[in-house]
């Protein structure tokens, strides 16, 4: 990629209202006597001409002391947040966020992600960064201020699209192995390789990840499934022998077995093909676990018959079934957004049934009703679904998602399906027939959303009113006053 440096002053490329505050930063540093350098992503950023907004600071001495003397000087400073514990302090100014700590040095034992941290010099808190284009750093002191840092050609690295560690990869990835996943996510997001002296060390110690919480993991593997081709990410995973420890249900999708000549496409490569696909159309980051886990169920689920050759039936069902274990593991919401990612893997083969005959409009509003809002997204994921190398083919199939689509259309504008809700409610029929709450208000309630699903009765609160009454007729019931 192109960068464009100036290393005697790289402050001429930050925004100016970052700007002024970095001088600010100067000159309490100045004014407390202590060095103090902006460092790591802020900087790569910078001469990525990549926006940000979290700058972090070090200083030779107390961090919390120079944030402190910020504060004093600077107004308009909305929060200042201390960890003493950590020896940081975060203040925040105008949509900014900066973090301050003094300089360090880090040891740490093999048995513990935790270092022992001790204070260290400018180049000792340098080598410790995870990656050289991270070790960037750049004083803000009047003496030397805007002067690139750059002990371990970050910048060439930068010019490269290159993913590489300061000290040994083994010792770095193994000090810290969330450093593995970070690796990942940077080349993922940035579209960089990684160096192969730096990815081989990786390899070696892949399996120090177990020791490190899913949701540090969690929070990398977001930011990868955010990014522009997020399949790089999982295959770089994969090839990492990172994907089987921490995504076995994924990693049980890859592979292709061969019976009497007869064999299936491999559903892990299908699966990344899928989440490019919905990628480029959608930034939901739930639409895209959608399309990781749309065929999660198959492993489970695959067989082989002689008659049929293999199969996978009902792996939907049994995919939406692991939606929650994958999301607990993950650390994942379970909320709405787990239950919206349970309807994308339970429904994603709906759409492609409706283009296999005549499209009825019971099938149609029995979607609609299943899916609701959500029903332009389950089309999304479904014309994404389709991965074939043949034209025609895939020509052919997005033909008939136009039709479905129209059809949902028409179906929608007629009967309002898509965020329904009962036009008789369990309050009036009990109100109307003198019931408690009971079976029998279920058993109304149902052949009402029934016949209006069947298009019995159009989706009209007078007509479910009279249904109401011929239903419940049928069982004896009257209606009171």
């Amino acid at each position: 990629m192109t960068v464009k440096i100036d290393k005697s002053n790289v402050l001429r490329n930050i925004p100016g209202q970052h700007k002024v505050l970095l001088e600010m930063v100067g000159k309490a540093a100045d004014a407390l006597d202590l060095q103090a350098y902006v460092v790591g992503g802020y900087v790569r950023d910078v001469l990525m001409g990549r926006q940000t907004k979290d700058i972090d600071v070090v200083t030779v001495g107390s961090g919390i002391r120079l944030a402190e003397k910020l504060r004093q000087m600077l107004p308009g400073v909305t929060s200042l947040k201390v960890f003493k514990r950590f020896g940081t302090a975060q203040l925040k100014v105008r949509g900014l966020e900066i973090e301050f700590v003094g300089a360090r040095k880090e040891s740490y034992r093999y048995d513990s992600r935790k270092p022992v941290v001790e204070d260290g010099t400018l180049e000792e808190d340098q080598l410790r960064r995870d990656f050289t284009i991270n070790a960037l750093s750049v004083p803000l002191n009047s003496a030397a201020k805007g002067t690139l840092l750059d002990p371990f050609d970050g910048v060439g690295d930068l010019r490269r699209g290159i993913i590489r560690t300061p000290r040994n990869p083994e010792v770095t990835f193994s000090d810290d192995p969330l450093r593995m996943i970070r690796a990942i996510r940077f080349a993922t997001q940035l579209d960089f390789n990684i160096e192969e002296k730096t990815f081989n060390g990786l390899k070696k110690v892949a399996d120090r990840i177990s020791i490190i919480s899913f949701e540090r993991i969690r929070d990398e593997l977001m930011k990868i499934i955010a990014a522009a081709t997020p399949s790089k990410g999982f295959l770089l995973l994969d090839e990492s022998d990172l994907l089987p420890i921490i995504f076995p249900e994924l990693s049980a999708l890859k592979g292709v077995e061969v019976r009497n000549n007869i064999g299936h496409k491999d559903n892990f490569y299908h699966t990344l093909e899928v989440l490019d696909n919905v990628a480029k159309k959608s930034d939901n980051v739930w639409l895209r676990w959608g399309a990781i886990l749309h065929d999660i169920g198959k492993a489970p689920t695959k067989r082989f018959s002689n008659t049929e050759g293999w199969t996978f039936h009902g792996h939907e069902v049994v995919g939406a079934k692991m939606v929650k274990k994958i999301f607990k593991r993950f650390r994942l919401p379970l909320d709405e957004r787990k239950t919206y990612v349970e309807q994308m893997v339970r429904h994603h083969l709906r759409p492609i049934a409706l283009t296999k005959g005549n499209i009825t409009d019971s099938a149609v509003r029995r979607l609609l009703f299943d899916m609701g809002e959500h029903i332009d997204d389950l089309m999304i994921l479904c014309e994404a679904d389709i991965t074939s190398k043949n034209e025609s083919k895939v020509q052919r199939f997005l033909e008939n998602y136009q039709k479905v689509r129209l059809k949902l259309k028409e179906v929608e504008a007629k009967d309002h399906l898509r965020n329904w809700q009962p036009p008789i409610m369990g309050e009036e029929i009990m109100k109307t027939f003198g019931l408690k709450p009971s079976r029998m208000v279920g058993v109304i309630k149902t052949a009402i959303r029934e016949a209006i699903l069947d298009g019995v009765i159009a989706n009209d609160e007078e007509e479910a009113r009279q249904f109401m009454m011929k239903v419940a007729a049928e069982h004896g019931l009257k209606a009171v006053g």
